[in-house]
Order: structure tokens, then C-alpha cells, then sequence
């Protein structure tokens, strides 16, 4: 078997520079695709008339499994940051399968009991972007790979979502049992994809020029980093938390978001997700020409900003009545994953190559990841427990406004702060090395 893996791994070595970017991009993308059948199919059922201790149902699996998710984050901060090359594919594809078996006592285990099973399930999900964006990270290419992964946390909700509502109305399998039918369905094409991964090649001495080297942070490496950037950190972080929570908010209610803007066709979550993906695709694709790392950084900002200012003038419309509910929903969504899939690529990648750090994404992305998921579960808690009592349609538009504004704010002094870091005479920091751009 190890031989036979090495002789692909030599073919694929031998391909075309492009299309093995192509390929790595299609595997990337396809993995992260899959893994959202294991995370997100539930949440396109109802559980209509289903109270636990007088909350509803299917918010305590949305909570149980972010908290799982969440405690996750926390421990990849450690798990991801150290991660190196070997056995990459079989942890990945063990972490799935743990996921699929939660799914599967989901289905055996009545309610409420199998509540518990929410959280057993996103327990491992939360490593596996970490995983994921370890193949690409630290190449020419990345802004393009991380571009296409990162379309996948658009495209893939409510491609999950239609397939789910399609075996329910369909195929009449219950939604205890959907959630690891789903699973089934993405089984082979998840071995596919991580075997793929497994195969491309790593980043080269061109990449290493052009970017900076990446390699697993040592907790001494982590901790001098930190204090390097605390204030900036801190900036951008905060920036994260309000868009993370309501990305979640979207992703997790969007059904009954829809609904109570009176919008219920079947494949309107595919198609608006998939105009918006093509969207970001494109923003992101067009910074690989940016060779200049610091120019890049100063335009994701402005791409950052401008999402802020379309949910904002966005929903402001909409409760003027001047544009209607599926042009408010598809606007808010692209301004509102304009700021949430660059943090999740090119924000951090070009923060590295920037400051010619030598470490991993992994780490920059948990330690927001952790503190945005803590903010998820807060939120759902509030509204849940009665301190905010309002629809999820209307406790939505209330989060865009509140978002828009912090967050434009919150980039402005993010830009300002990076860009004075930089002017600065750069230093080694306890093994974290620094050196300034050409």
C-alpha cells in the first residue's frame, strides 16, 4: 500500500505546476464540502413541536454541537499549531468518522437523550479546517487555494441543506435519521478527497521566497508572538467574533430565517449561497496577482471594510422597503462573508508572509475560531433563555446593524495599527523570526 501511494504521489509530482493547484484547490474544496454533511445536514430539519426544559429542540443541538465545536478551537489552537506532515490524511479521516458515529447514535438514541450526541459530533469537526489548510498554506498560490476551500463554508451549507430537505421530502427518511444518511452519502467522496490531499506536493523553495516558511510553533514560539501582536490581535480577533456569530446565526436558523421573511422554496439556499460564492471566489482569486505582501494586507482590509458597509446599507434598505427580502438575504450574506472567508484565508496568510513570521496559520485561525464560537454559544444562550425575545428574522437584521457598524470601526484601527507595526525596524522575537519585506 505504501508503495503504491508513493507511485502516485511520483505521477502527481509529474503533472503541470497549474493544474497541481487546480487538483489541490478541488481537493481542498471537496473535503471541506464533505466534512459540512457531518456538521451542518441537521439544521435543515424543523423538529417542529420539540421543547427540552422549555427550549426549543433544535436549538439545543445547534448549542450542544457549537460547544462541542468550540471546545474544539480551543485545543487545536495546541493541536493544529503543532501539527506537521505525518499521518495528516488518518487523522483527518478518524476525526470524520468519530463524527459519523455520534451521527449514527443521534439516530438509535430517542429524544432528548440524543442531545448528547450533538456535542460528541462536533467535538472532532472543529480540527479539520486546521487540517485542511495545512496543504495550502505557505505556497504562491495560496490566496486562489485558500479561495476555493473557503467558498466551500458558502456553497456547502446550502448545498447540505438542499440534499437534506430532498431525503426528507423525497425519499421520506426521518430527521433523526437524515443527518448520518448524509454522512453515508459523503463517505466515499471524503476518502476520495483526502487521498488527494495526501498525494499533492509540498510547498517549494519558490514558495518559501515568496511567502515564508511554514512549520510548527513551539509554545514558547506561540507565547512570543502574541506579545509581539497583542493590541492587533486583539483588533482583529474582536472583528472575527461579531462576524462569526452571525455567520453562525445564518448558517444554523437560516430556514427560519427565510421563513419569516416569507421566503420557503426548497433550493433557495443553494442558489442564493451559490451567486454569493462565485462572488467571493472572485474577490479573493484577483489578490494572487498582489505580489507585495503588505499592499495585499492593505487591500483585504478594504475588502473587509466594504462588507461591513454593504450589510449595513443593505439592511437598512430592507427595512425601508426599497429592495425585497431575497435581494436583502443575498446582499447581507455576500457582505457578511466578505469579512468571514478572508479571516478564514488570505487574512492570516498574508499576516504571516507580511511579517515574514515563521509559523502556521493553524494557530492565528484557532485562537480566533476559539473566541468566536465562544461568542456563538453566548448569543444563542441570551436569546434562548428570554434576555432577547424576538424572531430569528428580526434578532438577525437587529446583529447585521450592530456587526456593520463595530466592524467597520474595528478595521479602520486594524489597518492602522498593522500598518504603523510595519513601518517599525522589525526584530527576532525568541525564535519567531522577523525580517523586513522587500
Amino acid at each position: 500500500m505504501h508503495s503504491l501511494f508513493n507511485h502516485w504521489r511520483s505521477r502527481y509530482a509529474r503533472v503541470p505546476y497549474v493544474l497541481q493547484m487546480l487538483l489541490l484547490a478541488l481537493a481542498a474544496f471537496g473535503c471541506y464540502t464533505s466534512m459540512y454533511a457531518y456538521r451542518k445536514a441537521f439544521t435543515a430539519a424543523v423538529f417542529s413541536d420539540m421543547t427540552f426544559f422549555t427550549v426549543d429542540y433544535k436549538v439545543w443541538l445547534v448549542i450542544v454541537q457549537v460547544l462541542g465545536y468550540m471546545l474544539s478551537k480551543f485545543y487545536g489552537i495546541k493541536f493544529v499549531s503543532e501539527l506537521d506532515s505525518r499521518s495528516r490524511g488518518l487523522k483527518l479521516l478518524a476525526l470524520i468518522g468519530i463524527a459519523w458515529l455520534a451521527l449514527l447514535g443521534f439516530a438509535l438514541i430517542p429524544a432528548p437523550y440524543n442531545i448528547a450526541c450533538m456535542f460528541l459530533n462536533g467535538l472532532p469537526l472543529g480540527m479539520i479546517w486546521g487540517i485542511v489548510f495545512s496543504y495550502l498554506e505557505g505556497r504562491r498560490t495560496t490566496e486562489f487555494l485558500a479561495a476555493v476551500m473557503s467558498v466551500s463554508l458558502v456553497f456547502a451549507s446550502g448545498f447540505v441543506k438542499t440534499l437534506a430537505q430532498v431525503l426528507i421530502g423525497s425519499f421520506s427518511v426521518s430527521e433523526q435519521w437524515m443527518p448520518f444518511c448524509m454522512g453515508l452519502l459523503f463517505a466515499l467522496p471524503m476518502l476520495g478527497f483526502v487521498l488527494l490531499l495526501e498525494i499533492s506536493p509540498a510547498p517549494d523553495s519558490r514558495d518559501k521566497q515568496l511567502r515564508s516558511e511554514r512549520k510548527p510553533m513551539t509554545h514558547q514560539e506561540r507565547i512570543n508572538f502574541v506579545r509581539k501582536f497583542l493590541p492587533g490581535l486583539i483588533i482583529v480577533i474582536f472583528t472575527y467574533l461579531l462576524f462569526s456569530v452571525l455567520r453562525d446565526i445564518r448558517d444554523n436558523f437560516e430556514v427560519e430565517i427565510w421563513s419569516d421573511i416569507g421566503v420557503s422554496a426548497r433550493f433557495i439556499y443553494v442558489q442564493t449561497d451559490s451567486t454569493i460564492a462565485f462572488v467571493v471566489l472572485v474577490c479573493m482569486s484577483l489578490l494572487i496577482g498582489i505580489k507585495s505582501n503588505m499592499k495585499a494586507f492593505t487591500c483585504i482590509h478594504f475588502m473587509l471594510f466594504l462588507g461591513c458597509i454593504l450589510i449595513g446599507a443593505a439592511t437598512y434598505f430592507f427595512q425601508e422597503a426599497w429592495i425585497s427580502n431575497v435581494y436583502w438575504m443575498v446582499l447581507t450574506g455576500l457582505g457578511m462573508y466578505m469579512v468571514y472567508i478572508p479571516f478564514n484565508a488570505i487574512f492570516f496568510e498574508r499576516f504571516l508572509a507580511t511579517f515574514k513570521v515563521k509559523g502556521n496559520i493553524g494557530f492565528l485561525m484557532y485562537m480566533a475560531d476559539s473566541v468566536g464560537y465562544l461568542g456563538s454559544v453566548s448569543v444563542l444562550l441570551i436569546r434562548e433563555l428570554g434576555l432577547v425575545k424576538t424572531s430569528w428574522g428580526s434578532f438577525f437584521q437587529q446583529a447585521l446593524l450592530f456587526a456593520a457598524v463595530l466592524g467597520s470601526i474595528s478595521v479602520i484601527f486594524s489597518l492602522l495599527y498593522f500598518r504603523n507595526k510595519r513601518s517599525e525596524t522589525p526584530v527576532a522575537v525568541n525564535g519567531v523570526g522577523l525580517a523586513k519585506q522587500v
